[in-house]
């Protein structure tokens, strides 16, 4: 896979009178396809990192950007919701705090970290979003004596860390494309399961069996002829849609319960003793409890980070390298987001947004236009209230992330798998994640295969001796570890009690 472009200069004067941007363009109707116009477009631009981006003079509204827009708005909601419910349920704080919580989150990174971040300030920083495979541990992470608020500052100092060391864009230039296939493959068939497990779940729980099966095969055909057209950049608004309006035709009980509203933007109401998270400020014990849980979650960014990358590499022109989302870039965007997000209440645990990000690479857009619009959307939906139950309801929420995420997962893994030589390390780094979690599938795999245990065994030969085996090892010792720390090691019992 291509080399991550670590510190693109900005190719810029402090104050042009015309940008290379305005210089090179060149109108619509000069390209025989609306493809060639917009490869064009990924290919001229070249954004300024941490300064002052500006449309018209660094990049463009274009109508595709409303599509990863939309995408995007939908599924950082309904991650969003999830993490929230989670730790309701784990510490016994009703639906009205998880709706607040999530509305807070919204407005925190949709304004600072979406719009002025990748939208005006840094293009190559993809939007700072949720980490789902955090998930799943939020219930240990509270039975274990940790606090939401030792948790995001803990994470925050870890990502910065290895955001400033540029170890993230390191970690990704050591994963091959075997490595990389088997993650995304194993990332999208455990997805795909997953939400299909839960809408049919909820289909039979609800009395309407019929309604997972006919949405399922709507959506089925749909997203085949969008692929088709070559259009699938419209499958999440489009599938989404017709699985709502197919539900509620169906007999499916829908309605809307969240009134319009602000939340509070007060840290010390959400961090009291009696309002809010209800828990008071964390103390020492809390950031001990919390520590491998933040290690864990840093460690899965480069592998989430890599996923994401991926699809722009694999739908971009070769030439559009300055369109790239930088990975230390964002890992920077992400601590802060992470940092200020927590202190001012919210519990949200942040990583790459891809719900965002593969929309956007599909549909062959840049970052920036898009971000501005999804921050904006973001916006209205936390003030609005009324659509956050839309996009929270199941047959809504499993579409959008099996279409949006988890399919084209699964897709670009297989692309990328290229000869017997991939297919083999793919299948360790498939076998190795079944086994324990997808973190310790890409350690294992990316260490066994830049020694030339597994797949391409000239490898190592082209590699370093700290690329080879330090970087690879340190990688897998402590994501290890970390995973060992917290119980996640089948069998062991956790070394934190």
């Amino acid at each position: 896979m291509a080399e991550v472009v670590i510190g693109p200069s900005d190719g810029f004067d402090d104050e042009p009178q015309v940008s290379e941007y305005q210089r090179r363009r060149k109108p619509k109707a000069s390209f025989r396809t609306r493809a060639e116009y917009l490869d064009h477009e990924l290919v001229i631009m070249n954004p300024r990192r941490w300064k002052l981006n500006l449309p018209g003079r660094d990049f463009s509204f274009e109508w595709e950007d409303f599509v990863p827009a939309i995408a995007g708005t939908i599924g950082i909601t309904v991650m969003f919701s999830a993490v929230m419910s989670a730790y309701a349920r784990a510490f016994g704080l009703d639906q009205a705090f998880v709706i607040e919580n999530v509305r807070l989150e919204l407005l925190v990174s949709a304004f600072l970290f979406v719009i002025l971040t990748s939208g005006f300030f840094n293009p190559r920083a993809n939007l700072a979003g949720n980490h789902g495979p955090m998930i799943p541990l939020i219930g240990v992470i509270a039975a274990s004596g940790g606090h939401p608020l030792a948790l995001g500052i803990m994470i925050a100092v870890f990502g910065l860390l290895l955001s400033i060391s540029r170890g993230g864009s390191r970690l990704v230039n050591l994963s091959s494309s075997g490595v990389s296939g088997g993650l995304l493959i194993y990332l999208g068939a455990m997805g795909v399961v997953s939400q299909l497990g839960q809408f049919k779940q909820w289909a039979l729980d609800q009395g309407v069996g019929a309604v997972f099966f006919v949405v399922l095969i709507v959506t089925t055909v749909v997203y085949a002829w969008l692929a088709k057209i070559g259009k699938r950049w419209l499958s999440i608004p489009l599938c989404s849609a017709l699985a709502l309006v197919i539900s509620i035709l169906l007999g499916a009980s829908f309605e809307f319960t969240t009134a319009p509203g602000m939340p509070s933007l007060d840290p010390f109401y959400w961090w009291g003793e009696n309002t809010g998270w209800k828990l008071g400020l964390p103390n020492v014990g809390h950031f001990i409890a919390v520590t491998p849980f933040a290690i864990l979650a840093v460690a899965m960014w480069s592998p989430d980070f890599l996923g994401h990358r991926v699809f722009q590499e694999l739908n971009y022109p070769k030439e559009a390298k300055n369109v790239l989302m930088d990975v230390d870039d964002t890992m920077t965007s992400c601590s802060f987001r992470q940092a200020v997000a927590s202190v001012i209440g919210g519990g949200n645990v942040t990583s790459s947004w891809g719900t965002y990000m593969i929309p956007t690479a599909i549909a062959k857009r840049p970052i920036p236009a898009g971000a501005i619009i999804t921050g904006v959307l973001c916006i209205l939906l936390a003030l609005s209230g009324y659509p956050m139950d839309i996009t929270v309801w199941k047959p809504v929420m499993c579409i959008a992330l099996l279409v949006g995420v988890f399919m084209p997962l699964l897709e670009a893994g297989i692309q990328m798998v290229k000869n017997t030589l991939g297919a083999e390390t793919a299948g360790i780094c498939i076998l190795a994640s079944a086994v324990v979690n997808p973190v310790f599938g890409w350690s294992l795999t990316m260490l066994l295969d830049n020694n030339g245990l597994i797949g391409d065994h000239k490898r190592k030969a082209r590699l370093s001796f700290q690329d080879r085996l330090v970087i690879p090892l340190s990688a897998f010792l402590i994501c290890t570890l970390s995973m060992a720390v917290v119980g996640m090691l089948p069998g062991i019992p956790a070394l934190l009690k």
